[in-house]
């Protein structure tokens, strides 16, 4: 009998029936790093490492997934571009090597842009937090989402207001994550773009003294409080049809008090149409 027969009679304890009739939301594979091909706006192919999460649904009466499977998959699947077309291969794929009707995928990585100083445009990369979401609930339902945390400038409004000269101002993070439209795309870089448009002024990551000085006295004639930051990032996002849900939320790192400020708004923009 050789290897491959011998593998055939071993027991496949995962697959056996499990007399509890309990079903399982979620199980899978937590934090596997793995090398990725992330598509830039400009259709160039970047090479980052993602952090992934991958489950499936079980049903009440199996007594495990397989675990391994997994790994094959992301293997199988991972010098693919990460994208949205790229994500959707990767649950039809889960979905029929577990042998699942539902399944979330989670994939967490770095993303760098290149910017130019406002003045000296002399050029920098910026780092920023990027989440790929898919989520299968049943049988042909499948929905895909992008989240993208973006650094930024906020000047205190009432500081501003108050004081006989100068304002206090934070760094914030302004996280939206977006549902993208049937049929619609939409890269990082367009998220990034809508957050830092709505901040009292952009971060950089090389700045000489010419960019100190407008980057200082664009916060100070754009104060804005946490609340002003989801709200008018709302808006845009209200405008935009590429967009059919989201979730937007801005933490200011408070530099007078120990602790931040926070603001959340969600919205599904198909249940106000």
């Amino acid at each position: 009998m050789n290897a491959p027969d011998r593998f055939l009679l071993l027991p496949d304890i995962q697959s056996s029936p499990d007399r509890r009739l309990v079903a399982i939301d979620r199980v899978g594979v937590k934090s596997i790093r793995h090398p990725v091909c992330i598509v830039r706006q400009d259709g160039s192919i970047a090479p980052s490492v993602a952090t992934f999460d991958m489950y499936v649904g079980l049903p009440h009466d199996q007594k495990g997934t397989h675990m391994s499977r997994f790994l094959e998959l992301l293997q199988r699947h991972g010098q693919r571009p990460l994208d949205a077309g790229g994500m959707r291969m990767l649950m039809d794929a889960m979905l029929r090597r577990l042998e699942a009707s539902s399944g979330h995928i989670e994939a967490r990585f770095p993303y760098f842009i290149r910017k130019a100083a406002p003045v000296s445009r002399v050029e920098s990369l910026l780092d920023y937090d990027v989440t790929l979401r898919a989520q299968a609930d049943a049988p042909g339902s499948y929905r895909h989402s992008i989240k993208v945390v973006t650094a930024a400038t906020s000047l205190c409004p009432c500081s501003k207001e108050i004081s006989e000269y100068g304002a206090h101002n934070q760094r914030s993070h302004i996280s939206i994550e977006a549902e993208i439209a049937r049929g619609a795309s939409l890269s990082v870089e367009g998220l990034v773009a809508i957050a830092e448009a709505q901040a009292s002024c952009e971060v950089y990551g090389l700045l000489k003294r010419p960019d100190e000085k407008y980057v200082t006295e664009r916060a100070y004639d754009n104060p804005k409080f946490v609340e002003d930051l989801v709200r008018d990032v709302a808006l845009a996002l209200d405008e935009d049809p590429r967009i059919a849900a989201y979730s937007v939320e801005a933490e200011n790192f408070e530099s007078i008090h120990n602790h931040s400020a926070y603001a959340l708004i969600t919205r599904d923009k198909r249940n106000a149409e």
